[in-house]
């Protein structure tokens, strides 16, 4: 074998890289999270890898992949059900009960005590509170009535009507028969799009960039995900039955927000458009339109006040109720922004095992792996401008009503601190990697499956260990202490150390799998030729 050459040794792979590859075909979790678990019982001490569970390939491609595959499962399980999910609630054990007693003798001592003794003992509710949830309990035990602000419901005059039928107790959609006898139960793939802020080229970038509306798209896009659940609202009230759907919100290659939605029964086509035309969200929010200071005058903390103040005058900044309270007494208020959407509503039928709705699964869940700004790479310079102006209207957008872009405006944000700074808010919407949007990428309504994903999750454990023929018996939660460990702690291997463990253990597991798998089959093929011959 011949020396190598200084050359070919610098193309050789680094032997981290190498089996980081092998993790990545094996499917283990390339960045697992070490912790060490502690038996109590025997004192025996080990390092256990969790999968970091990732959403993003960019991050963790294995782990990316099992939750794409496990929402693909979801929304495969609620499409097409024939009988309304089971979402009994269960019956409360005694360690809960005994938990919401204890909490209302704090909380009688709570309304009687005053000073310094009031505060502890509201310190020891909200201490309950949070164990009361780590019980299983779902919501609040006591919760604060939200000061809650109401406005006219009166319908804008210029959207579609909205005609309006009782509400049925029902998510399963209507069955058919066909002249052959068979019954089928027909659902619906729905896209949604925004409306036009201009012409665009094929790429996505405006013919026009001068005269392309940049605000409008940043605001639609920031307004999004309360325009599609006001779509469902609409939805249910005019067809008359509790819609239930599974939907994937992607960006366009112009990066204006659109949906996909699995929706469980059939809508007819013009009652879609037709609600899609009378659904709008509209924003009561301050004048956003001319900022109040500019980046050299910015307002200030003050720290005796605990408020932003002029930096001229010293007067402190309306307060966020307060600027709502001038808009309420304002008869001539207008919304900030209504956002709507596009007159392009796209609807097709699908049934139950079809070629067409494994193709629509395919498709809600292609993107699900990727960040708003992966779906759709900037290819050029053209491209990327496009990008860039769209961030730098979202710079000093505000984005809810903690934004620290509310400042610019001359109003104190909600829970204002002194770290804010008007174009530097840290909400997920004003980062490039989500484009504006800063919702759920999978929204799913609750009657969808009647499971939550960690159901489903669990099902599918069930199902590898039936198939293997072994017995989950859980962990003893009092047995392990679990502590988080860092990577220079002497007893941890090193990351690639841990990897081939992981990738040979995966491999044990792989072919046991395929071993059961090869016996169910040869069962069910002896049963299927007794059956025949029988």
């Amino acid at each position: 074998m011949s020396p190598t050459t200084r050359a070919e040794r610098a193309r050789m792979p680094l032997a981290k890289e190498v089996v980081r590859a092998a993790a990545l075909e094996h499917g283990v979790c390339i960045r697992p999270i070490a912790l060490r678990r502690t038996d109590v019982v025997t004192g025996q001490i080990e390092i256990i890898d969790v999968p970091c569970g990732a959403t993003l390939a960019s991050v963790c491609p294995t782990c990316a992949e099992r939750k794409r595959q496990l929402r693909m499962a979801q929304c495969r399980e609620g499409w097409h059900l024939t009988e309304e999910p089971a979402l009994d609630a269960d019956e409360p054990n005694d360690w809960q009960r005994a938990l919401v007693e204890i909490r209302a003798d704090v909380t009688k001592e709570h309304d009687a005590a005053g000073g310094p003794e009031r505060e502890q003992l509201a310190a020891d509710l909200a201490a309950l509170d949070d164990e009361i949830t780590r019980a299983g309990v779902r919501g609040n035990v006591d919760p604060d009535k939200p000061n809650r602000r109401t406005r006219s419901t009166r319908r804008r005059q210029d959207v579609a009507d909205l005609p309006r039928r009782p509400v049925e107790a029902r998510t399963v959609g209507k069955a058919y028969t066909g002249p052959d006898g068979k019954t089928f139960r027909p659902s619906l793939f729905v896209t949604l799009t925004l409306p036009s802020y201009g012409r665009v080229r094929s790429d996505g970038t405006p013919v026009d960039p001068t005269t392309y509306d940049y605000r409008r798209a940043a605001r639609d896009a920031l307004h999004f995900s309360k325009l599609v659940d006001r779509f469902i609202q609409n939805l249910r009230r005019l067809v008359g039955f509790d819609v239930q759907y599974f939907a994937a919100v992607e960006p366009q290659r112009r990066l204006a927000p659109h949906v996909h939605l699995a929706i469980r029964g059939t809508v007819s086509r013009t009652e879609l458009r037709q609600v899609a035309a009378a659904t709008y969200q509209q924003v009561w929010w301050p004048q956003c339109d001319e900022p109040a200071y500019g980046d050299d005058a910015a307002p200030v903390w003050d720290a005796d006040l605990g408020a932003y103040v002029d930096p001229d005058t010293g007067a402190p900044l309306a307060t966020w109720d307060e600027a709502l309270d001038d808009l309420d007494a304002d008869p001539a208020a207008e919304p900030v922004h209504v956002a709507r959407f596009g007159v392009q509503v796209d609807a097709k039928g699908v049934l139950v095992g079809s070629d067409d709705a494994k193709r629509c699964i395919r498709y809600l869940a292609k993107y699900l792996n990727k960040s708003a700004h992966e779906c759709h790479e900037p290819a050029g310079d053209t491209e990327r401008a496009h990008v860039d102006r769209l961030m730098d209207e979202l710079r000093y957008e505000p984005c809810s009503p903690g934004c620290a872009n509310w400042l610019r405006y001359g109003v104190q944000p909600k829970n204002a601190r002194a770290s804010m700074r008007p174009g530097h808010c840290k909400a997920k919407a004003h980062r490039r990697t989500h484009l504006g949007y800063g919702g759920r990428r999978v929204l799913v309504s609750r009657k969808w499956s009647g499971k939550t994903l960690a159901d489903h999750k669990h099902e599918r454990r069930a199902w590898v260990l039936d198939l293997l023929g072994e017995m989950d018996g859980g962990t003893d939660p009092d047995r392990y202490m679990w502590e988080h460990v860092r990577p220079s702690d002497p007893d941890v291997p090193s990351i690639s150390h841990r990897l081939l463990r992981a990738v040979a253990e995966r491999v044990r597991w792989r072919g046991a799998l395929d071993a059961a798998k090869a016996r169910a089959d040869g069962q069910l093929g002896d049963s299927a030729i007794t059956g025949r011959a029988a």
